[in-house]
């Protein structure tokens, strides 16, 4: 029987379809008809067209596996039509998801993120177990990502095997979008960042990430939430590590948050005029009042996780991005 990942075609579901080949599953990805199947090139999986709102290709593409990681998302920090983003990641889980339970798959794995989780006061690192709202999430992404696990959290009160796995900040290869960390660090190593705010970022390789789903659907407890970081990293070391690998001037220039509001403001109005993405975002410069530290003590004790570090995954994630020609 086959395990069914969504996102395949995605960074982080890219990532977990090539550890499960690795570990000898069979696995099937669902795909949508339009997608950049570029991360899918070369694996031997079996693709089942379809779509988180479609739920009819859902019923296709769960039929007859026997487990399900579920990585699709939305992951935008600034998007024009927030409505679709909520119909993705909380209205096609809920789909998803219930399409798995008419089919008794025995085991899922859903993929949440660190943004879900609340910040400690005293700045020290966040974990599972810290408290937050839906009203403490800053940002479309992060409140739909919220409303997500709380659908999660009422199947698995109905009796659904689902195991909650909270990814930090995942950088590496085959970031081909990129994503929005992703693209941090391609502007770093292109020397278009010698300023930085005060905040901070715990960064992980994405290969680490997708051993630990594998993890989480061999020892994960149904229910139970595990984050899946690595450092925790200021964002000028982030910076400061890119421009090492690039070769480039290191950030050298501290902002205030309160300077970089209006820029982001004036980003946001003038992608709105021309079609394009801002690089700097409302939401982010708020998101980045706050250290997003976080620890994987969970997933160490409970899972027998490990990562291999920050300055790894940039390195990887600089290589990769490198080669590929998306460093100018």
């Amino acid at each position: 029987m086959s395990i069914l990942v969504t996102g395949a075609t995605g960074f982080v579901g890219a990532a977990v379809a090539r550890r499960l080949l690795a570990a000898g599953c069979s696995v099937r990805v669902l795909v949508r008809p339009d997608s950049d199947r570029q991360n899918l090139e070369g694996l031997s999986v079996t693709t089942v067209t379809g779509d988180l709102g479609d739920p009819a290709s859902l019923d296709r593409a769960v039929s007859g596996c026997r487990g399900l990681y579920h990585v699709a998302a939305d992951y935008r920090l600034w998007v024009r039509n927030p409505a679709a983003m909520y119909r993705t990641n909380v209205d096609g889980t809920r789909a998803l998801l219930e399409a798995a339970g008419r089919a008794g798959i025995e085991r899922i794995v859903y993929t949440s993120s660190v943004a879900t989780l609340g910040a400690r006061l005293d700045g020290s690192p966040a974990d599972e177990d810290t408290a937050s709202t839906l009203g403490d999430m800053i940002g479309h992404y992060k409140r739909s990502k919220y409303m997500a696990e709380e659908v999660v959290r009422e199947l698995v009160a109905g009796g659904l095997p689902v195991v909650i796995v909270n990814p930090s900040s995942p950088v590496g290869p085959r970031d081909i979008k990129p994503t929005p960390t992703g693209r941090l660090v391609v502007d770093a190593l292109s020397g278009r960042m010698p300023a930085f705010v005060d905040t901070g970022l715990n960064v992980v390789h994405v290969d680490d990430v997708a051993d630990g789903h594998l993890l989480a659907y061999q020892r994960g407890v149904v229910g139970r939430r595990y984050v899946l970081g690595g450092d925790d990293m200021t964002l000028r070391e982030i910076l400061t590590e890119c421009a090492r690998i690039a070769g480039r001037r290191e950030p050298w220039l501290q902002l205030p948050h309160d300077v970089v509001l209006p820029i982001a403001y004036v980003a946001e109005a003038w992608a709105r005029v021309t079609g394009g993405t801002p690089r700097v975002t409302v939401d982010g410069v708020r998101l980045s009042r706050k250290r997003m530290f976080y620890s994987s003590a969970r997933a160490e004790i409970e899972l027998g996780y490990r990562s291999r570090g920050g300055r790894a995954a940039l390195r990887d994630a600089a290589a990769w991005f490198t080669t590929h020609g998306y460093v100018q």
